[in-house]
């Protein structure tokens, strides 16, 4: 037992030793790296080839020689044809949008729409992959009109929801001119929520004034340590109501034959029950769809990504020696434990 606990005394020495390293060299590279945003730059993938890549692996595993011979003659054939025909196929550009509470992601939206909106016509689609929850209005709010921009331009915009799309991740699929959703993904949640504990007769209790000054009758309606007042409350949940309103007539008008007033209740819905209540235009996965696409057009997949931040990758890598270091800890400790 003595050795273990030499032990423990030792590598939280050389934790502490490390953490404050991390520390110093992160605040210099925060110091060096003030008033400078790193850049980033657009990644394009052809998701064509990606799918050609699965089928031919396929078939050269499961055609016999002579049937696999013969096909790749006729695609040959085929596509031979199509250049001398000189069709030209359409153009789909295919974007990700994974949101948090923030939405986040906005800022590399903005960018990819950007992007393909200098060369994309209305003979062209854009497809979004969503995945969202929700999150600030204000947020969700501002993605939603990077989308607008879209269906402003005259380009198609389909919306593919996988797993969940509700709240403020519903306010931007309902821009789509289709949304395609997999059977069992959530979708809805037409609502608006906001909560904060308040503590004020804790405070009370042991004799702690907080003061709360104001300039302007509603500056302050609710607050966490101040005393909390019915027509504060009725303010709060006017403003509610307020955004509610907004937020239904959003979705109105871009999907009209909603029943509003029926969905907008702030349930949700899996993606069969979602359909009948015309949330949803099909049931279909983002898989299927683009697969689909891809036979008679050009799939691009769009991908902003910006360069980290000296201190960022620091960061990361700080992160990653403690979680080692702490690791290892407790292996040592658990074996030691099991020798004795």
């Amino acid at each position: 037992m003595e050795f273990l606990l030499d032990y423990a005394g030792f590598l939280a020495k050389t934790l502490t030793v490390v953490v404050a390293v991390v520390v110093v060299l992160v605040t210099i590279a925060a110091l060096r790296g003030r008033g400078r945003r790193s850049g980033g730059h657009l990644e394009v993938r052809k998701l064509n080839d990606f799918y050609k890549d699965l089928r031919e692996r396929l078939q050269s595993s499961v055609l016999d020689k002579d049937k696999l011979k013969a096909l790749r003659k006729s695609e040959h054939k085929a596509v031979k044809q199509a250049k001398k025909a000189g069709s030209q196929k359409s153009r789909v550009y295919v974007l990700d949008f994974d949101g948090d509470i923030k939405a986040s992601a906005t800022e590399h939206l903005r960018n990819e729409i950007t992007a393909l909106l200098s060369l994309a016509t209305p003979k062209d689609e854009v497809v979004l992959r969503l995945e969202s929850g929700g999150g600030m209005v204000h947020s969700y709010g501002l993605a939603a009109s990077q989308l607008a921009r879209i269906r402003q331009a005259g380009v198609p915009l389909t919306v593919c929801v996988d797993k969940v799309a509700a709240s403020g991740g519903y306010m931007m699929a309902c821009i789509g001119e289709r949304i395609l959703s997999a059977p069992f993904a959530i979708l809805g949640s037409i609502g608006v929520v906001a909560q904060l504990p308040n503590v004020h007769r804790l405070l009370k209790k042991h004799d702690v004034d907080f003061e709360v000054l104001t300039a302007g009758e509603y500056k302050r309606t609710l607050t966490v340590f101040g005393e909390n007042t019915d027509k504060g409350r009725e303010k709060f949940q006017e403003d509610l109501e307020t955004t509610h309103e907004l937020f239904k007539s959003f979705v109105a008008h871009y999907r009209p034959k909603l029943a509003i007033d029926e969905i907008a209740t702030g349930e949700v819905w899996l993606g069969q029950a979602a359909l009948g209540r015309k949330l949803v235009d099909e049931l279909k996965t983002s898989d299927e769809y683009l697969a689909e696409r891809a036979r008679d057009a050009d799939v691009y997949h769009l991908q902003y990504l910006q360069k980290k931040s000296v201190q960022e990758r620091l960061g990361v890598g700080a992160s990653t020696v403690i979680d080692r270091v702490l690791l290892s800890w407790w292996e040592r400790l658990g074996r030691s434990r099991y020798w004795q």
